[in-house]
């Protein structure tokens, strides 16, 4: 039982599903932390206001504290916007550099001179419209 355990514990999705959960935690606060020290008081330039918190409104003798609401959805928006300018377009720009070399694949399929559905490069007859084609053109 225990070495089934063991096994588990030491395959590599397990450790790279670990690593990948402290590397986004710790990742999670840097980027609260720049939020909240750099693009909140952007906003707080361009509106006037970092703070919604104090933010009520009432109807009869209920009080709805919106404030806190337009907080955590600003806050979303600058994290979001934050995880994609600074994280996501630069992984891709990496990785389609990193696969700008590769060679296209082989063509499979070709078209059917008659229909123009797809169809295998091999193919003797179309399946669709049942046309005889030439036999390892692609078109």
């Amino acid at each position: 039982m225990l070495d089934g355990f063991k096994k588990f514990i030491l395959r590599g999705n397990v450790v790279d599903m670990a690593v990948g959960v402290v590397v986004g935690a710790a990742f999670g606060s840097v980027v609260t932390e720049l939020t909240k020290a750099f693009l909140t008081p952007l906003i707080a330039l361009v509106v006037g206001k970092p703070d919604y918190s104090n933010l009520k409104f009432t109807v009869r003798t209920t009080m709805f504290p919106i404030g806190d609401f337009i907080n955590a959805v600003i806050s979303f928006v600058l994290i979001a916007a934050a995880v994609y300018f600074f994280v996501v377009v630069p992984v891709n720009w990496l990785i389609a550099r990193m696969h700008k070399d590769e060679p296209a694949p082989a063509a499979t399929t070709k078209k059917c001179s008659e229909c123009l559905s797809e169809i295998p490069i091999a193919a003797r007859r179309c399946a669709h419209c049942a046309q005889p084609q030439t036999v390892g053109v692609a078109a």
